[in-house]
């Protein structure tokens, strides 16, 4: 069948139309002329793929990955970087339209980073190479929309530290000596580098314990001597420490943070510090501030130098710790100056004393009266893929807060919940991309609201 792609949808596909019917294809770029097979049928719409490129976009480029199409990491390593940004733009603005119900026709701030060599966190499966009942385990990622794995020894898109390491673990594996054995145990590896690229921390899920686990860590630390920190776990969940302290520490925008092994951090090594200097400048001055979904305060501290009160609120015990040691590390470092919002705040207080962090769900830290705060200068929200609970929602309002930062990894969620907000009179001030994730569909986004006068 022969069609022309319409546009790129979010999750990675083109849309393109066969006898009115929507059929999603990936691997294409909009404008792009092309004969497809149907793969799969569906009530509302249908799949295929290209088996003939009749008319190329001038935007598609040699992708740098040879495992590119089989590996299900990457979607975009076809088009050129300054397309994809453009394209992305155009998919945050219309599902925002489509989804929240809300049109934004003023400019979508764009923060482009390096494309390749961004990510300072990976995670790479450990498994046979394929279905043979003698293959040999190797280490990779899932094949595109598969359980399956796809075995890689290369990675463009993690941080140069990372991508050794995923050589060592590869060639390790090859070697099928008695380390091999061991390393053949592990079912996930889980790898996060500082800003500097210099160390990294390891976690390692097994299937089952090595035979001697102390002996194992000793030996691949090494083997890797710029890992500062080794966990295990097993399929039960059960934990023991190899070696280290447990965390990392990653300088950003002008901070040092503690990150847990278990500690959620923004991946993009390139784009960290613009993300909290456009946070920090969004919600500007005030007396009160809520950090919702705070993680290990990446946002808390620098809101802490200006407000009086900032209520950081994680579920996650490691985070919790990781903030609480964030704030009070950051405070022994000098006196923040809080912005005198009024003459008899407490400007003087260091910033740890205006910290209260709360280890409890969002849902139901907004369920709950909140003890002497009756509103709110800012809230900011950087919620999981899946949003904000609308549950949630009725609480945060009646808090009445004077403006509403929220970052989102997921622009439907974010559409759902902004035409909730609007309802609510909320209008959106202003709306940014950062493109954490080149090479992927993913968007990540900033969008600030003002409560209606």
């Amino acid at each position: 069948m022969r069609t022309t792609i319409e546009k790129l949808i979010y999750g990675g596909d083109g849309l393109a139309r066969v006898d009115s019917a929507a059929v999603f294809v990936p691997f294409v770029i909009p404008g792009e002329d092309l004969e497809l097979q149907i793969t799969e049928q569906k009530k509302k719409f249908q799949r295929g793929e290209v088996t003939n490129l009749l008319v190329p976009s001038p935007n598609r480029v040699q992708p740098l990955c040879p495992y590119f199409t089989r590996c299900g990491g990457c979607q975009y390593q076809h088009i050129s970087y300054e397309a994809q940004l453009k394209y992305k733009e155009e998919i945050l603005r219309e599902t925002i339209r489509r989804t929240g119900g809300m049109v934004w026709e003023q400019p979508i701030i764009v923060h482009s980073s390096p494309p390749w060599r961004y990510r300072n966190r990976a995670q790479w499966k450990i498994r046979p190479a394929n279905d043979s009942p003698d293959a040999v385990p190797a280490i990779g990622y899932m094949r595109a929309a598969s359980s399956a794995l796809c075995a890689v020894d290369q990675c463009p898109i993690i941080s140069p530290l990372l991508e050794s390491t995923l050589v060592s673990f590869s060639q390790w594996l090859d070697a099928r000596d008695d380390f091999a054995a061991q390393v053949a145990q592990i079912r996930e590896v889980e790898a996060f580098a500082d800003h500097a690229d210099e160390h990294f921390t390891l976690t390692l899920q097994f299937s089952q314990w090595p035979r001697d686990p102390q002996n194992f860590a000793d030996a691949l630390h090494e083997r890797l001597p710029h890992v500062v920190s080794l966990l295990f776990r097993n399929k039960s969940g059960e934990y023991a420490t190899g070696f280290g302290s447990g965390a990392l520490e990653y300088h950003a925008a002008d901070t040092n943070y503690q990150v847990s092994h278990d500690s959620f951090f923004q991946v993009n090594r390139f784009l960290v510090d613009t993300l909290v200097q456009r946070v920090a400048l969004a919600a500007g001055t005030g007396q009160i501030a809520l950090d919702l979904f705070a993680g290990a305060g990446l946002f808390t501290v620098p809101l802490a130098k200006n407000f009086q009160r900032v209520i950081s609120v994680e579920s996650n015990p490691a985070a919790v710790q990781d903030l609480r040691a964030n704030v009070a590390q950051d405070a022994a470092n000098g006196p923040a100056d809080a912005a005198p919002v009024r003459k008899d705040s407490c400007s003087s207080r260091p910033t740890a004393a205006r910290v209260e962090p709360r280890q409890t769900d969002v849902t139901q830290f907004l369920r709950k009266p909140l003890r002497e705060v009756s509103e709110a200068d800012v809230v900011v929200i950087d919620p999981p893929r899946t949003g904000i609970l609308p549950e949630a929602l009725p609480r945060l309002f009646k808090l009445k807060p004077r403006r509403i930062i929220y970052v989102s990894c997921d622009p439907s969620t974010l559409a759902r919940d902004l035409a909730v907000f609007h309802t609510n009179h909320y209008s959106m001030a202003a709306l940014e991309l950062f493109d954490h994730f080149p090479q992927t569909f993913h968007i990540e986004s900033l969008a600030v609201l003002e409560r209606d006068p």
